[in-house]
């Protein structure tokens, strides 16, 4: 049995694990994805339309995405699509979306993969942050600079744990 905030996972039917996806989880993808024809605001807005008991988009949570994509970094970019954007920028955009239904579990499949060392930089700092203010990060990674500034190290070698190690971070 595999329990989430103290509910039976493995007892779930389809469509209360896809609420557990979206309200409890935020996934961060190294390509991104983005959708091209959306704004930054827009692709930041995704998630709430697949909210349970939320008809509609309103100002409230508007007002949410945008303080997402302010803490970001991208406030001046609200209306700009992802073709107009930097990978830097595009990963962070993919961050506020993830994080627009407030979970508590972040899911960051090699977030830095395709950023130069700068905004690696960054977006490590924006992971750290969040981690502080209570956030689990569950990180994939092959770059072992990356993973050292993690609290904890797990390491899988053909699918099974072959290490861990801890940091003071």
């Amino acid at each position: 049995k595999y329990f989430l905030a103290g509910q039976d996972v493995s007892t779930m039917d389809d469509d209360q694990l896809s609420w557990v996806r979206n309200e409890m989880i935020g996934f961060i993808f190294q390509s991104y994805n983005l959708i091209p024809q959306y704004t930054v605001l827009e692709n930041i807005e995704v998630p709430l339309h697949y909210r349970r008991g939320l008809t509609s988009i309103g100002s409230r949570e508007i007002n949410r995405c945008i303080d997402l994509a302010v803490q970001v970094g991208l406030g001046e970019r609200l209306d700009h699509r992802p073709y107009q954007l930097s990978g830097g920028q595009q990963q962070r955009v993919a961050i506020a979306r993830a994080l627009v239904n407030d979970p508590a579990i972040i899911l960051a499949d090699e977030p830095t993969g395709n950023l130069d060392s700068a905004t690696e930089v960054e977006i490590m700092e924006i992971l750290k942050r969040l981690n502080a203010e209570g956030r689990t990060i569950l990180m994939v990674t092959h770059d072992p600079e990356v993973a050292r500034q993690a609290k904890r190290q797990i390491v899988l070698k053909d699918g099974v744990i072959a290490g861990e190690e801890f940091f003071r971070n």
